[in-house]
């Protein structure tokens, strides 16, 4: 890759880290393109799930401010960037995964806090944004006193999403260790990963040599 395209695509990586409600990275080995295309279809709305290079997203991630991920980018890698609700993106990620096990995922960052694999799956069981509101107005209906103190609360989605997901976590204990990424960790894609990234990936799988 041309320094040029390399230092573009750093800052492009960079930029999606800082517009970021939060980013969920994810090790995709074995899975095909039409399962990939399925996954972005599902996340469109709230996430953008981007192929990318290793290396690339290891000095992006650092002049972002993120260090979630150290120690975490090897084997073919994903990332889904969300720009929406955070909940409903775990949600989608932890489902897909359930249902094609080839997904792992590895960790997260949210509002600049490292999320392990288990605390991604742990936000995923949270209510989502469209929950909390349809509870708001039943709520303006049934008192407007509570309603007026709902308003009164911390505005900030981000805010309120990690409070709950602090919560959660404190009250059921220590996290679950992930489950292990497979042990072969050679950077090359699989076969049948895309050869070509959509339009929406910043880059291949993989990390470059």
């Amino acid at each position: 890759m041309a320094k040029t395209t390399k230092s573009a695509a750093i800052a492009e990586l960079t930029d999606k880290f800082r517009s970021s409600n939060a980013a969920v990275l994810t090790e995709y080995r074995g899975l095909t393109v039409k399962q990939l295309t399925q996954l972005r279809t599902t996340l469109r709305g709230n996430a953008t799930y981007a192929v990318v290079k290793n290396t690339l997203t290891d000095l992006a991630a650092k002049e972002a401010g993120v260090t979630a991920f150290e120690g975490q980018l090897a084997g073919p890698t994903a990332i889904a960037f969300v720009e929406g609700d955070p909940v409903e993106a775990a949600k989608t990620l932890r489902d897909f995964a359930k249902a094609n096990p080839l997904l792992v995922i590895k960790g997260g960052v949210l509002d600049g806090r490292a999320l392990t694999a288990a605390e991604v799956t742990k936000l995923a069981d949270l209510e989502s944004r469209e929950v909390l509101l349809a509870k708001l107005a039943g709520a303006m209906n049934a008192s407007l006193s509570k309603a007026v103190y709902l308003f009164a609360a911390p505005l900030s989605q981000a805010a309120r999403t990690v409070d709950a997901l602090r919560a959660k976590v404190e009250a059921e204990g220590p996290a679950v260790a992930a489950a292990p990424a497979p042990q072969d960790t050679v950077q090359d894609a699989p076969a049948d990963a895309p050869q070509d990234a959509p339009a929406e990936d910043v880059a291949t799988g993989g990390d470059d040599a």
